[in-house]
């Protein structure tokens, strides 16, 4: 059952997933488009993820991290 509103300590994290993202998506020379083609997501939800809109599921996050050449925990830790 998620929390409501969510801790700050949550909103934080998810923000921080988002940047190194939007970081090795910029680093791998990948657009939002390029990026959500090789996972099989729209630009949008991409870019959702990156501005912590949304957050991936794992699945997501291991599609993610292979595409851009790192490691999941690369993105999370």
């Amino acid at each position: 059952m998620p929390l409501d509103p969510m801790p700050d300590w949550v909103l934080a994290r998810h923000r921080e997933i988002g940047e190194r993202i939007r970081l090795a998506r910029i680093e791998a020379k990948l657009s939002q488009v390029e990026l959500g083609e090789r996972v099989g997501r729209d630009h949008k939800t991409i870019h959702r993820y990156e501005t912590a809109q949304s957050v991936p599921t794992l699945f997501d996050l291991l599609l993610i991290a292979n595409a851009l050449g790192k490691r999941p925990s690369e993105l999370i830790d």
